[in-house]
């Protein structure tokens, strides 16, 4: 569905941050990224969508070949929805609206100024009733648990339509009855629906329970490819010996490269 050929991500002051590597998602796989803190699994997942521009390497889509710039990387960056630590919500708005945000980018700039169709709306309630929140459609964000805000998040992009679902630490800042709650939901939907899905853990346990394949990273580098049930105690000592000579994913500045803006989504009466 989606491949890595040879992507490698350098920063400023030649600090790597991603070895060459080169790794292919299949369709409706549910990968999970291990590492400790700096041993490139955002890195990796931000180069998926390309937020993170490779240094060297390509990232190749199923009937869109390389993609780099123009009309097909907007198809891929529309058809693959993020989940985010921090959520990116906008708190002063319902759910609903925040969800509808999914909707923007089968839209003309100008269109998504005014009101969404309300074919758009119902996707939206759709989207929010599959994460349980229907009933929350109307609240504000800034008025839900954290929980009930990741799942927010969760259906804004599901809204989008995904083939691939790309997921930086979306449990870090949960307790763990929330965060199993959470993951569990996420897995559920993204196997009924075929998505690829990529998620960056900090938690081995979660891993273990949720993961079909675990990718473990150290210093920038694929230290393990594999199923959950392959990970001995060997194995993880050496995903999480990161050694005094650790690359950073947060020293440096990055080469630049362009992120899209979020703007709100309205909704008809």
């Amino acid at each position: 569905m989606i491949q890595l050929k040879d992507v490698s991500v350098r920063y400023r002051g030649d600090l790597v941050a991603l070895q060459p590597t080169s790794l292919r998602f299949r369709q409706g796989e549910f990968n999970v990224l291990l590492g400790a803190s700096g041993a490139g699994k955002s890195t990796l997942l931000r180069c998926l969508n390309l937020l993170n521009r490779p240094t060297t390497g390509e990232v190749h889509i199923d009937g869109l070949g390389p993609v780099s710039e123009g009309p097909a990387l907007l198809a891929h960056r529309r058809r693959t929805g993020m989940v985010f630590q921090q959520h990116q919500l906008i708190g002063r708005h319902t759910a609903l609206a925040n969800v509808l945000l999914g909707r923007i980018g089968y839209h003309t700039t100008w269109r998504s100024l005014f009101p969404l169709p309300r074919a758009e709306q119902q996707i939206a309630l759709d989207c929010l009733d599959r994460v349980g929140l229907l009933q929350r459609a109307l609240d504000r964000v800034d008025r839900l648990s954290g929980g009930q805000q990741q799942r927010v998040g969760i259906a804004r992009a599901l809204a989008q339509q995904p083939r691939l679902m790309l997921a930086d630490e979306p449990v870090a800042s949960l307790d763990p009855a929330s965060s199993r709650k959470v993951l569990s939901r996420f897995r559920s939907i993204c196997r009924e629906d075929g998505i690829t899905t990529v998620v960056s853990l900090h938690q081995v346990e979660l891993a273990r329970e949720y993961a079909d394949r675990v990718i473990g990273l150290a210093r920038g580098r694929v230290v393990f490819d594999g199923p959950p049930a392959e990970l001995s105690s060997e194995l993880l000592a050496s995903i999480y010996d990161q050694g005094a000579a650790a690359t950073t994913e947060s020293n440096g500045a990055p080469l630049p490269h362009s992120q899209p803006s979020l703007d709100l989504a309205y909704i008809e009466d």
